[in-house]
């Protein structure tokens, strides 16, 4: 037979005919040796292929797991630790405070270090505060990631990348920087290097601050604050003291628009303050106040009807209750009226007030006033007040001239705000108040008794022991405080707290000034005192002065017959007067 060639219905049909169907034909012979050589090759080729495959996917599971090293569960950690971008901080009028700034990290993967100890040589040379030793362990360890340096000034990186050292690489992280540097710390804290807030308002408002996108705005008055820290720094130096803590706030709204406490630290640099700096005497610092305290007790006494201002107690003698002995220290030893019991500071008047008050009517006033209880503000670094636990007949005497309770200046400025401002309280605040919340708060008292206070503190100013703290032209009025600190179960007579809380101007007060100097010396100019009116009173006139043309506030003729008869106080017509006189 004949063969047959392939046609066209019939492509597969072989070159000799078999009678076997055409999908099952058997192929011998070289034809079969080529066919199962071809399917080697292709299994081969695929194999190859897959390889291939495998090898990329597994460089790319290398580059996604795996940079330089360094794991990548190391670097999720890293991130979730420096990518928080804190909103800034700014004061009332916008002035930047604390602000985030990009910053390169250094970090290293050892197992790619050829020469750890020329590494560490090198790199100490051009950041000297690394120890050698310390990065040397690090350099030679069997990890993939160590960190080298956090947070690196743009001149630094510049340096190290000079080096050429293989295995360093950079992180941008992000740093938080002030550029008033201490001059706000204690109001604005500062934050850690993973950018968590540790003190002050980036601690306080720390959800706010990572979650918005707005600065947040302060109440602080920069401007106020440099004049406030200068002059309480100035008063430490004259009077050899261990420190000092003062505070300027808006009474019409409670808004704190300064606040110092010396010695102060950088918030740029925390790690090298001593707990000292960091501590915040202002807020945080409870203590027994003195005199000023007086400005509570005639108040109370005022608004209870207990007294008035033609009423008056015998201050002739000492108080004797048990093993303590109340007396004045500026003794007139005669009848005194209630203006002059203040005027004077007397301690004999101010006690026979409180006992005449009561204990539970005290307890409440102070109550009302935020004394007794711990105050809400945008810090944490807020001391609880110390008082006693049972509150007897000699505790109430004591505490009508601040002595035997501690509270923080933060709670001092509160209340003494209430008392001046027609008797209204406004929780204090570290932020700006917007226009619409700044006729709130609560009334503690009546309008005619803060009218009375407001006389008898000018009467402090004009003819007491606050005569240094006089402006002319800015009407200042206020009250003297000088008290012993405690020490063990007494007082430490040699160590004063000595301070003046002023408010200005006093016919229609706007700003109060406290200034507390903690345990001056005397000196020559001040005739060996060191109490409030010769150390504390002097810096409130000074600041008075300096601040008043800021704000806004003209001087005005003090002698004017509207003003005299706004501040009168006839304390002139008093029982004592006429029993000196007789």
């Amino acid at each position: 037979m004949k063969p047959v060639a392939p046609t066209e219905d019939n492509p597969c049909r072989p070159r000799h005919f078999k009678p076997a169907s055409c999908g099952a034909m058997p192929v011998d012979g070289p034809e079969k040796q080529s066919l199962e050589m071809s399917r080697s090759r292709l299994l081969i080729t695929g194999l190859l292929f897959s390889l291939a495959f495998l090898a990329i996917g597994l460089r790319l599971a290398e580059v996604m797991l795996l940079k330089d090293g360094e794991p990548r569960l190391v670097r999720a950690h890293q991130r979730a630790h420096v990518q928080t971008v804190r909103a800034d901080i700014v004061d009332r009028n916008g002035v930047l405070l604390a602000t985030t700034l990009d910053m390169p990290s250094l970090y290293a993967n050892p197992k790619q270090v050829i020469d750890a100890k020329q590494a560490a040589r090198q790199l100490t040379a051009v950041l000297p505060d690394l120890n050698r030793e310390e990065l040397l362990s690090k350099l030679t360890s069997d990890r993939s990631f160590v960190w080298i340096k956090r947070q690196l000034t743009p001149e630094q990186q510049f340096e190290v990348n000079k080096l050429g050292i293989p295995g360093l690489q950079f992180e941008t992280e992000h740093r938080r920087l002030y550029p008033k540097g201490s001059v706000t710390s204690h109001v604005v804290g500062f934050a850690g290097i993973d950018n968590k807030g540790l003190a002050g308002i980036e601690r306080g408002l720390d959800d706010q601050l990572t979650t918005s996108d707005e600065p947040v705005q302060l109440s602080l008055d920069l401007r106020l604050q440099y004049i406030l820290k200068d002059e309480i720094a100035k008063q430490i130096q004259t009077f050899s003291a261990e420190g000092g803590m003062g505070m300027i706030t808006d009474v019409n709204t409670g808004e704190i628009l300064a606040m110092v406490s010396l010695p102060d630290f950088d918030p740029n640099d925390p790690g090298t303050a001593t707990p000292e700096r960091i501590f915040n005497r202002a807020t945080l610092g409870t203590y027994e106040m003195g005199s000023v305290f007086k400005i509570f007790n005639t108040a109370m006494a005022l608004d209870d009807h207990v007294t008035t201002m033609s009423g008056g107690y015998d201050a002739t003698n000492p108080i004797h209750v048990g093993r303590f002995t109340i007396h004045d220290d500026h003794a007139q030893r005669r009848w005194l009226s209630v203006p002059e019991i203040f005027m004077y500071s007397s301690n004999i008047g101010s006690a026979k007030m409180a006992l005449d008050a009561g204990i539970e009517r005290q307890q409440d006033f102070l109550r009302k006033l935020g004394l007794l209880q711990t105050p809400a503000v945008e810090i944490r670094e807020v001391g609880e007040p110390l008082v006693p636990r049972v509150w007897h007949q000699v505790n109430s005497m004591t505490i009508a001239y601040g002595h035997g309770i501690s509270v923080s200046p933060l709670q001092m400025v509160a209340a003494v705000g209430a008392v001046v401002d027609g008797g209204v309280m406004h929780r204090a605040t570290f932020l700006k108040r917007p226009d619409s919340e700044r006729m709130g708060g609560t009334r503690v008292m009546s309008r005619q008794t803060s009218e009375e206070m407001r006389r008898l503190m000018r009467l402090v100013v004009e003819k007491g022991t606050g005569k240094f703290a006089a402006a002319p032209g800015y009407l200042v009025g206020g009250k003297t405080g000088t008290a012993e600190k405690v020490s063990g179960k007494g007082y430490a007579r040699k160590e004063l707290l000595s301070s003046f809380i002023g408010v200005f101007p006093i016919n229609d007060p706007r700003y109060l000034i406290m200034v507390s100097v903690d345990e001056p010396h005397g000196v020559k100019s001040s005739a060996g005192y060191a109490t409030g009116g010769w150390v504390a009173a002097p810096a409130v006139s000074r600041i008075v002065q300096r601040m008043a043309p800021i704000m806004g506030i003209p001087p005005v003729d003090e002698d004017s017959p509207e003003i005299r008869r706004a501040l009168l106080v006839d304390y002139a017509s008093s029982p004592g007067r006429k029993l000196a006189a007789d």
